[in-house]
């Protein structure tokens, strides 16, 4: 976009953000190609946070649902993908750990049982291995998987 006033930019990148949650190093790169001064971003930003159209707490809590809720993300990821979007550790941190135990092992425990399905090796140290790698290359932590390969190697006797 050229030529495209303060005011313009303003209520186009409201828009933007009413429609979905967006942190403010997204809004700012978004306004940042569209040329406008970096004087003219700011006030823009600091609108948008004071009109609640940008609030990175609540961008936080529906990234990290929605991450390993939907896109079954493990908290490694999810935090890398956030700290790549400026959103501040405390922050980020706080709504990691919001995270139900029991829900976030269920996934990972689905995800490694999808996985072992298609997975074809020589014994169960060599399976083990290659659904260790696909659980961590997830963002999911090392404790967490063992856990997890623990449980359905216990439950393998069982059926």
């Amino acid at each position: 976009m050229t030529n495209i006033t303060e005011t313009e930019a303003l209520s186009k990148v409201a828009a933007y953000c009413s429609t979905a949650e967006h942190c403010r190093a997204e809004v700012s790169e978004k306004l940042q190609r569209w040329g406008l001064p970096y004087d003219a971003i700011e006030r823009i930003l600091e609108r948008l946070e004071n009109e609640k159209y940008i609030d990175e707490e609540r961008f936080c809590r529906a990234f990290v649902n929605d991450k390993y809720r939907f896109a079954k993300w493990g908290k490694v990821k999810i935090a890398q993908a956030l700290q790549l979007k400026k959103i501040s550790y405390n922050v980020c941190r706080r709504f990691l750990n919001e995270i139900d135990e029991e829900e976030y092992l269920s996934i990972l425990d689905g995800l490694l049982l999808a996985k072992r399905k298609s997975v074809h090796a020589g014994n169960e140290f060599e399976l083990n291995g290659k659904l260790m790698r696909f659980a961590l290359s997830r963002g999911f932590e090392m404790k967490d998987i063992s856990r997890c390969i623990q449980l359905s190697d216990e439950n393998e006797g069982f059926e």
